[in-house]
């Protein structure tokens, strides 16, 4: 049974941090690129950073470069871990961020249709 859950939000004041963990299970997500993205309320679902199965090559969306990092652990054989470490954070970071992957090969990418898997989300609140 594939697993996607998604953990660490909260609330935080503006220019604080915050750091997404996601743990994947089910199946060998070593293989797979891994992708956050976020939704905030009235607005549709965007790409905010992607990375692929080795952890060599990442893609950020604009307005988080520079402020994000993403990162995995392929360490553990049934559960994987990805990272979003969120520095400097504003208030239009808001939302419900979702961790994906992505089951084809290729470059890590922004393209929410290409992801196979996706959690439930959490929550992110960054107050002024």
């Amino acid at each position: 049974q594939v697993q996607v859950v998604e953990s660490g939000g909260g609330l935080v004041q503006a220019g604080g941090s915050l750091r997404l963990s996601c743990a994947a299970s089910g199946r060998s997500f070593n293989t797979y690129v891994m992708g956050w993205f976020r939704q905030a309320p009235g607005k549709e679902r965007e790409f905010v950073a992607a990375i692929s199965w080795s952890g060599s090559s990442t893609y950020y969306t604009d307005s988080v470069e520079g402020r994000f990092t993403i990162s995995r652990d392929n360490a553990k054989n049934t559960v994987y871990l990805v990272y979003l470490e969120m520095n400097s954070l504003k208030p239009e970071d808001t939302a419900v961020y979702y961790c994906a992957a992505r089951g084809s090969r290729g470059p890590p990418s922004r393209d929410i249709s290409e992801y196979d898997y996706w959690g439930q989300g959490t929550q992110v609140t960054v107050s002024s």
